[in-house]
């Protein structure tokens, strides 16, 4: 590697570093309460040097968002790809899968869930596109697989934003420590989306819940045990 590589790659780091602290700092005490001191506390720098790479603190949660929507869009192409002979159901399986990992990752996660309404049009325009060009990826699969009749005749879109607001809602309660794994939480929320998209699904699921019933009112003592 060459010593301009070098450096390139060092100033990326410590990017991605300033935007993981910034992230934490925005999800805690929220975009307007963060300051760029706490962002350079945080990790040990002067407010000048953090000023060396980015130049106030909105450049910052642009640089966030478009960070993590950039990955977003890089594990959509590749499970696409991945699962371009797949069945619609496999794809969005996949795809939410993909999504929860980064969701929980700690920059990642944190930065989709915050506001961009604090971004000026042009910034804020950006990051749209691309939240867009995601949406619209879903979107496409679970047309598919309407059409197909893997799933039930349901509105693309509702059903897309019904996804990705569960998916976004992961970082208010997710804890590194906590009792789930990122591969615990991709595979219950693709099994919960699809079998409920699903033809069927709501069958199932409707099953689900009245064997659920049951046992709780065998255990209230309101039925009879079964042999």
């Amino acid at each position: 590697m060459q010593a301009a590589e070098r450096r390139q790659k060092k100033t990326e780091l410590k990017r991605e570093a300033i935007l993981r602290s910034a992230a934490a700092a925005f999800r805690r005490k929220g975009y307007h309460g963060t300051s760029m001191e706490d962002i350079s506390d945080a990790l040990l720098m002067t407010k000048g040097s953090l000023y060396y790479y980015f130049k106030d603190k909105e450049e910052i949660l642009f640089a966030c968002h478009d960070f993590s929507l950039d990955r977003v869009l890089e594990r959509t192409r590749e499970v696409l790809e991945e699962q371009k002979d797949a069945s619609a159901a496999e794809k969005l399986s996949a795809l939410i899968d993909a999504l929860v990992h980064v969701m929980i990752d700690e920059l990642q996660g944190s930065a989709l869930a915050l506001d961009f309404a604090a971004l000026r049009d042009e910034l804020l325009a950006q990051i749209i596109t691309k939240r867009d060009q995601f949406e619209r990826s879903m979107r496409v699969v679970i047309n598919e697989g309407v059409k197909a009749g893997e799933f039930r005749n349901v509105d693309s879109k509702l059903a897309t934003f019904a996804i990705l607001g569960a998916i976004n809602w992961i970082s208010k309660w997710y804890r590194p420590d906590g009792a789930f794994q990122a591969s615990d939480i991709g595979r219950m929320y693709s099994d919960l989306f699809v079998k409920g998209l699903s033809q069927g699904g709501l069958d199932r699921a409707q099953g689900g819940l009245d064997r659920a019933q049951g046992g709780l009112d065998r255990a209230q003592g309101k039925l009879p045990k079964t042999k």
